[in-house]
C-alpha cells in the first residue's frame, strides 16, 4: 500500500524550490482557515490536493519540498470520466485550456488531461501559482509594519503567513459552508463533499483522497438530499441551487472569468447566488479572484478592529450591516494599501486559539531588548490612536483589563471563519 512520502526518507522522490520561511510558512498558511483540505500527516508535512492531484509539502529554512502522487488508474471507466470531467479549473489553467459548451457537453466531451508523471516544469508553476510566490511577502510586511506599529509586533511572531490562490470551485463552495461554523467542523464538511462527489484520486496509509467536486456534480438534483443527509443542514440547498445557477444563468468558466472583473463587480455578482453574503463573496474575492483589496469582515474581524484598534463605527450594533462592513474595509484599506486582504489574513492568524502557543513561546525567549522595543511601539501606537481620536475616527483608549473582559465575553466560535 503507498504510504505518505516523508523527505527523511530520501530526497530522491521529491522535488524542490527556493523559497525562505520568511516568505511561506506552511504550518501557518495551510492552517488558518483558508482551505480546508490540507492535513498535517507527519511532522512539518501537509498533505492536500491542487490541481487534481494529490501533494505532500514540507520546508526547511530556505527550501520548499513536494512530493506529487500518481492518481488512481484502476477505478474503472465509469469513475475515469467523473475524474476527468471534475479536474481543476487552476490545472486547465495551467495547460491553457478551457472548459466549452453547456453542462451536458460536458458530461459527453470531457477534456482530456494527464494526471501522471507531469513535467517538473509544469508542476512548479503550479505550486508557484497556488502559492503566489511572485509576491514578495517580506517587502509586504516591511510597508505594512511602517504603517502599523500593532503589525509589526505580530509579524515578528507569525512571518510566512501568505495568501493561496485557490480553485475558484473549491473556494467559494467550500466557504458557503462556513456559516455559523468554526475550522474543524468545516474541515470535516468539505472532506465529506469531496467523499460524496468528488473523483478518487489515491490511497495513502488508509487515507483517500479526492478532487473536489465539479460544478456539474453539485449542481444534480440530488444533492441536497444527499447532502443533508451528511449533516450539510441548511447549507446543502445552497451548496446545490448555487451550482444550477451558475451552469444554467453563466456558464462553466463563468467563476474564473471573475477574476479579470473589477473587485466590487465580481463581488456583487457572487452575491447574486444562493447563501453567499458579502463576508463569503469576499473570501472568494481575495483567495481565488486575485481581488487583493478585499477585506474579509465578520464579527471575529470585527472584535480585532475594536480591541486592538479602537475601532469605534457601530459599536451600538449586534451584527455586521453592510455598511459596517464597508467602513472597516475601508478602514484597513487605507491602512494597509492595496493587498489590505493579505494583511487581514496575518492578523486573523494570530488570533486563532490555535496558535496562542506561538505567543506565549515567543514572549518566553524574547531577551529584554525585545520587552523594552515592544514598550516602546505600544508607546507609538498609543500617538497614533491619540491623533486618530483627534480625527473624529476613534474612540478612547480602554484598559488592557477592559480589552481583555471584552475578548473573553465574545460570542465568536474560537476558531471561526
Amino acid at each position: 500500500m503507498a504510504k505518505h512520502a516523508v523527505l527523511s526518507s530520501g530526497a530522491k522522490m521529491w522535488r524542490s524550490l527556493a523559497c525562505a520561511k520568511s516568505e511561506l510558512r506552511l504550518d501557518l498558511t495551510l492552517a488558518c482557515g483558508q482551505s480546508f483540505r490540507w492535513r498535517e500527516t507527519a511532522e512539518g508535512h501537509w498533505t492536500g490536493v491542487i490541481g487534481g492531484r494529490v501533494w505532500t509539502l514540507t520546508q526547511t529554512d530556505d527550501t520548499l519540498w513536494y512530493h506529487v502522487y500518481e492518481s488512481h488508474d484502476n477505478q474503472g471507466e465509469g469513475s475515469d470520466m467523473k475524474k476527468i470531467a471534475g479536474v481543476s479549473l487552476q490545472l486547465e489553467n495551467m495547460s491553457e485550456k478551457r472548459f466549452k459548451g453547456t453542462l451536458k457537453k460536458e458530461e459527453e466531451e470531457p477534456v482530456a488531461v494527464t494526471s501522471v508523471q507531469q513535467d517538473t516544469d509544469e508542476e512548479e508553476e503550479i505550486l508557484s501559482d497556488y502559492f503566489q510566490l511572485n509576491v514578495k511577502l517580506g517587502d509586504l510586511y516591511k510597508e505594512w509594519g511602517a504603517a502599523d506599529p500593532h503589525f509589526k509586533h505580530i509579524a515578528d511572531i507569525f512571518s510566512g503567513v501568505r495568501m493561496l490562490r485557490q480553485d475558484p470551485t473549491e473556494c467559494l463552495f467550500s466557504f458557503i459552508c462556513t456559516s455559523n461554523n468554526h475550522i474543524s467542523r468545516i474541515q470535516g464538511m468539505v472532506e465529506r463533499l469531496c467523499q460524496a462527489l468528488g473523483a478518487p484520486l489515491c490511497k495513502l496509509d488508509q487515507t483517500s483522497y479526492y478532487n473536489f467536486p465539479s460544478l456539474s456534480a453539485l449542481a444534480d438534483n440530488s444533492v441536497e438530499a444527499r447532502l443533508r443527509d451528511l449533516g450539510f443542514g441548511y447549507r446543502a440547498r445552497f451548496l446545490q441551487q448555487s451550482a444550477k445557477q451558475i451552469l444554467v444563468t453563466h456558464g462553466l468558466t463563468w467563476l474564473e472569468g471573475l477574476r479579470g472583473v473589477p473587485y466590487l463587480l465580481a463581488r456583487d455578482a457572487l452575491r447574486t447566488l444562493p447563501g453567499v453574503g458579502t463576508k463569503v463573496a469576499d473570501c472568494a474575492c481575495l483567495m481565488s479572484l486575485d481581488k487583493t483589496e478585499a477585506v474579509p469582515i465578520d464579527t471575529h474581524v470585527w472584535q480585532i478592529a475594536k480591541r486592538d484598534y479602537n475601532y469605534a463605527s457601530g459599536n451600538g450594533q449586534k451584527s455586521i450591516t453592510d455598511k459596517l462592513h464597508r467602513d472597516i474595509g475601508d478602514f484597513f484599506r487605507k491602512l494597509w494599501g492595496p493587498y489590505a486582504g493579505w494583511a487581514q489574513s496575518v492578523l486573523f492568524c494570530a488570533d486563532l486559539k490555535k496558535f496562542q502557543k506561538l505567543k506565549e513561546m515567543t514572549h518566553l525567549k524574547r531577551p529584554k531588548k525585545e520587552e523594552n522595543d515592544e514598550d516602546e511601539l505600544s508607546a507609538a501606537n498609543e500617538k497614533t490612536k491619540i491623533k486618530k481620536e483627534e480625527n473624529g475616527t476613534l474612540k478612547n483608549r480602554k484598559t488592557k483589563s477592559a480589552h481583555h473582559k471584552k475578548a473573553k465575553t465574545s460570542v465568536y466560535n474560537d476558531e471561526g471563519i
